[in-house]
């Protein structure tokens, strides 16, 4: 039996999509989260595959999770490092605003980016785009498998690894932080939560999946910087909220932005969450990660 030929419309969005990709500010550096396979990706048999459109590319079928690694100017590094963690439902990564945009930006104020490519639930690229990647794994290489729990593992690995090395990158380990959106704010929340080793020094949760009134972890608690939408509809704004309670109430440093717009992923514009990142610099400032660090 031959194989049909892709539709003209599909044929010209993949090549949109991969000409997106190649506009992206190239990393400095691909950095492996693990020496060999990923824990539990020992079966993934397929590749990631590059999505999107023109002017929001997307990673899909993360096998190999890896850091891109995006320097600040050396006369300008404060010895900061921030891990992003792009959004996307965990089927796919939001590589641009949610991923080298961001990164770019922090290396203007001094820090050193490291976006977060974490593993996501397969898509299979032949299905309906409504129905691509969601709902529980029940086929495939991924059956069984709690994926959301992995992309997690892959936050604390990354916060690890730059812990481990950061005589290597310039950075000082105990201030390795990590920020995130959407899914990739359950990622930051997963490493928050998690063993101490794999815990950031701090964190920005992005209108986060997954936040809620969880108390803060025993040991270190991370500060953190939330910022959601009042008109949200994905995750909505209560999770942040309570999540800003918990650690008000347990009296550990937290900063809260509801903006009055923004929508899910700060897509609609015109209101003051078209600046969080100014709001996220104050922050970061305050709290003395931007002093440019003593040799």
């Amino acid at each position: 039996m031959t194989s049909m030929p892709l539709p003209k419309s599909l044929l010209l969005l993949s090549v949109f999509a991969f000409a997106a990709w190649a506009q992206l500010a190239p990393s400095a550096r691909e950095i492996p989260l693990y020496p060999g396979v990923a824990p539990g990706s020992e079966n993934w048999n397929y590749s990631e595959r590059v999505a999107g459109t023109p002017d929001r590319p997307q990673a899909q079928n993360v096998v190999h999770p890896v850091l891109l690694y995006y320097p600040a100017d050396k006369a300008n590094a404060v010895g900061t490092a921030m891990i992003v963690a792009p959004g996307g439902g965990y089927r796919t990564l939001m590589m641009s605003y949610e991923g080298v945009d961001v990164a770019k930006r922090l290396n203007q104020m001094g820090v050193d980016a490291f976006v977060l490519k974490y593993r996501t639930t397969y898509v299979d690229p032949d299905a309906p785009p409504a129905a691509a990647g969601r709902g529980p794994v029940t086929t495939g290489p991924q059956a069984g498998q709690n994926v959301r729990e992995m992309a997690g593992k892959d936050g604390q690995q990354a916060v690890r690894l730059l812990r481990q090395r950061a005589a290597e990158f310039n950075v000082l380990p105990n201030r390795i932080g990590i920020i995130g959106y959407s899914a990739g704010g359950g990622v930051v929340l997963s490493t928050v939560y998690g063993p101490a080793d794999g815990r950031p020094n701090f964190a920005g949760a992005i209108y986060a999946a997954g936040a809620s009134s969880n108390p803060p972890p025993e040991g270190p608690v991370p500060p953190l910087f939330i910022a959601v939408a009042a008109d949200d509809q994905s995750v909505g704004m209560q999770g942040s909220i309570d999540l800003f309670g918990a650690w008000i109430k347990a009296k550990a440093p937290a900063e809260l932005h509801v903006f009055q717009t923004g929508a899910h992923g700060f897509a609609k514009k015109g209101g003051g969450a078209d600046h969080y990142l100014d709001r996220l610099e104050e922050w970061l400032k305050l709290n003395g990660w931007l002093t440019k660090a003593s040799k």
